[in-house]
């Protein structure tokens, strides 16, 4: 089966979530048997994993018409075959002389979220009619919302049916002040979709009753977690034995609750003074979040030590004592798996998807403090409790693996395209 996959972020270039869900999702579809996958990123590096599927740059397929040499595409782009470039160019479909393209005539991407995001998203739809043209498949799966567009352009094109992911909406970016541009987009790519994956139920809860959306065409598809390189298995955690260390990781957004990680660390510094606190992320609520700290009086035992990617996010996971995540609106959640693939002892919100699947972990709602400082309090303070929660997470996350869910989503694939 051939899958034609448009994503917006890829490792080792990420920005949140979806980027290391994509990853995972695709390694995990590409081990079943039959499976090609063609996954399409706004701006690739060069540097991501290709080794199970082929990434197509949409910064490098044509829309107008260019003769360039072969090998001034080989030294601009090693990592891309040629090939892909002179085929796309005979399936350029209109006349777009009036957009800024280079000289190889083709559309500059940032592959961030930026102020032009909307710009990026309809020429990315544009470029998504090409390879459309272009490629050969038997489904389209789209990546969140900012990609619909995208597929219900490539549906159109070909008439293959198109999956849709939804890994957020922006009920949960935006704690349900919702922008209505965004909305219309997510409403349409659903609406358009033969059948739409969500990462938890809680999710398809959301796509079903504020989107409209037929259940019988929506289904729960949870993330995974990768297994553990031995490079990351070979980090010594550099701990102190007489302190604990309390991590949250993610987004300093509204969203993730940034606050009320705050609130419940006041109370558990007037309990005991052996613990800090690490708040790692950047997000618009950094700077509140600093000086929230500070009016507490609790800054000479908090951290912000910026945003963190790759082997960083493992090196402060195996520092942490314990891990929390108390997302107001968390549609699954990676990174409590993440923390106990680490052996770290974890406590999440009741309202995230990964506490549909996570059962050796503490969970407490998002706006209850006390009894997030509570359950922080006992993790450090008694032993027998921190062990049972490091060994217990740990074996019970090494069994949620991306394979399961890749054979899974081919399932859905065939049920999809009629196929027993």
């Amino acid at each position: 089966m051939k899958v034609l996959m448009f994503g917006w972020e890829f490792p080792p270039h990420i920005l949140g979530g979806l980027g290391t869900a994509s990853f995972g999702l695709t390694r995990g579809l590409a081990q079943q048997r039959d499976v090609d996958i063609t996954f399409c990123l706004p701006k690739p590096w060069g540097d991501e994993d290709q080794s199970f599927m082929k990434i197509l740059g949409m910064n490098t397929i044509p829309v107008v018409w260019r003769n360039p040499d072969s090998e001034l595409l080989k030294n601009r782009y090693p990592w891309m075959d040629p090939q892909d470039y002179f085929r796309c160019r005979e399936h350029i479909y209109s006349d777009f002389g009036y957009l800024y393209t280079d000289d190889i005539g083709c559309i500059g991407f940032s592959g961030r979220y930026t102020d032009n995001i909307y710009e990026e998203i309809n020429n990315y739809s544009i470029v998504a009619g090409v390879v459309a043209r272009s490629e050969q498949y038997d489904i389209i799966h789209s990546h969140d919302w900012v990609t619909y567009p995208a597929g219900i352009h490539a549906k159109m094109v070909s008439g293959k049916p198109l999956v849709i992911h939804v890994h957020a909406t922006d009920f949960d970016r935006s704690r349900g002040n919702v922008n209505p541009t965004v909305y219309s987009i997510e409403k349409n790519g659903m609406d358009h979709a033969d059948h739409i994956m969500c990462v938890s139920e809680l999710t398809r809860q959301t796509v079903i009753n504020k989107y409209h959306q037929d259940p019988r065409k929506v289904s729960t598809m949870h993330n995974a977690v990768e297994p553990l390189t031995q490079e990351i298995q070979d980090i010594v955690p550099n701990k102190k034995p007489y302190e604990k260390v309390v991590t949250f990781l993610g987004r300093i957004t509204m969203q993730k609750g940034p606050e009320y990680f705050v609130e419940a660390a006041a109370l558990v510094l007037k309990r005991t003074h052996d613990i800090r606190f690490c708040m790692a992320g950047s997000g618009d609520m950094m700077n509140d979040m600093i000086r929230m700290v500070a009016h507490r009086g609790i800054a000479d035992r908090f951290h912000f030590p910026g945003f963190m990617r790759g082997k960083q996010v493992y090196e402060c996971l195996k520092a942490s004592d314990v891990y929390i995540m108390p997302s107001v609106s968390e549609p699954f959640g990676i990174s409590p798996l993440e923390a106990m693939q680490c052996e770290v002892p974890t406590i999440i919100s009741k309202q995230s998807g990964c506490a549909e699947i996570l059962e050796k972990c503490i969970k407490t709602d998002y706006w209850d403090i006390h009894a997030m400082a509570d359950a922080i309090y006992a993790i450090c303070n008694y032993p027998s409790l921190y062990e049972y929660l490091k060994i217990e997470g740990k074996k019970e996350v090494d069994a949620i693996t991306w394979d399961k869910v890749g054979e899974r989503v081919l399932k859905r694939y065939k049920k999809v395209l009629g196929i027993k």
